[in-house]
């Protein structure tokens, strides 16, 4: 069955849509991720444009956070002061991206910038992710303590300002806090991720927060500054496809209810093992989409398509 998209000016397979929506929220909801990273590369390889598939995909990332973010409330694994610092600094941070994004597209450079900065983030991510979680698995075999549970506090935890945080129970500086909120913001409006694939690992790692609420808390941080990145892009670059938008969220609400309840059956090792080999993935496909020649070299469109 195919639909025409009004926006994206394209004809697509709604089965197909309404799967990648499926596919990308139950590994929303397994991994505690947004989905971004992985539906706005899946709209590129079916010719949706670069600038419909950030901005559309975001739309995704809303729906599928929001069912997954549901499950952790009720669990009580949600850090709400927490995920409030996180806010304010990710919406300040979508506002530049947003501004960023405009600027590219009017370039022209649009379309490459994304792809590179989704090969280079993706890879470096990735790989990080990959080597931790060999190394947490192989400690888990041998039944050993791992290393930063000795060593607890890092150079984040001498900054000053510091707030308490109950639910986390932890007492940190809000600057790093505030300050990966607005990294991910950034991201969120530049390349329509909602910025959990860094958000966790960063919470966890370097911010040293407890396991059970870092999936959640950053869940709810993604609602709001993935909805605002939204708004703000269908008024100011209309780049919104609604039809799109709506198909994604729809197979993807109900896949994340599913993909909670798997994630909580896997050990975390795994998961991050498991998201590290997706990261990877995605990542290399772009980038040899990216290096090697296209079939068509040229490509005819009316000009007005092209602003």
């Amino acid at each position: 069955m195919t639909i025409y998209l009004p926006i994206a000016e394209l004809s697509v397979n709604i089965f197909i849509i309404l799967g990648m929506g499926a596919a990308v929220g139950f590994l929303s909801g397994m991994f505690g991720v947004g989905g971004g990273f992985l539906i706005t590369p899946l709209l590129i390889f079916y010719n949706v444009p670069p600038a419909i598939a950030v901005a559309t995909g975001a739309n995704q990332v809303v729906a599928s956070s929001i069912s997954g973010a549901i499950t952790h409330f009720r669990r009580g694994t949600i850090d709400l002061k927490l995920g409030t610092v996180l806010l304010v600094g990710g919406l300040f941070g979508a506002t530049l991206g947003i501004w960023i994004f405009a600027v590219l597209r009017t370039l022209g450079q649009l379309d490459l910038v994304i792809s590179l900065l989704y090969v280079v983030l993706l890879t470096s991510v990735g790989s990080l992710m990959m080597i931790e979680s060999v190394h947490a698995i192989r400690r888990a075999r041998r039944n050993e303590t791992p290393a930063f549970t000795r060593t607890q506090h890092n150079w984040v935890h001498k900054l000053p300002f510091k707030m308490r945080f109950k639910k986390s129970k932890i007492y940190l500086s809000i600057i790093p806090v505030v300050g990966l909120g607005f990294g991910v913001g950034i991201l969120t409006s530049v390349m329509g991720v909602g910025g959990g694939f860094i958000m966790v690992p960063a919470m966890i790692y370097l911010l040293r927060i407890p396991a059970n609420v870092v999936v959640g808390t950053s869940l709810f941080q993604i609602i709001f500054v993935s909805t605002y990145s939204t708004i703000v892009q269908a008024i100011t670059n209309h780049s919104v496809d609604i039809v799109l938008a709506f198909i994604l969220m729809l197979s993807g609400v109900v896949a994340a209810q599913y993909g909670v309840r798997v994630g909580q059956r896997l050990k975390a090792e795994q998961l991050r093992a498991l998201l590290a080999i997706m990261i990877l993935a995605v990542g290399m496909r772009l980038a040899i989409d990216l290096f090697l020649p296209p079939a068509d070299l040229y490509s005819i469109a009316h000009a007005g398509a092209l602003q």
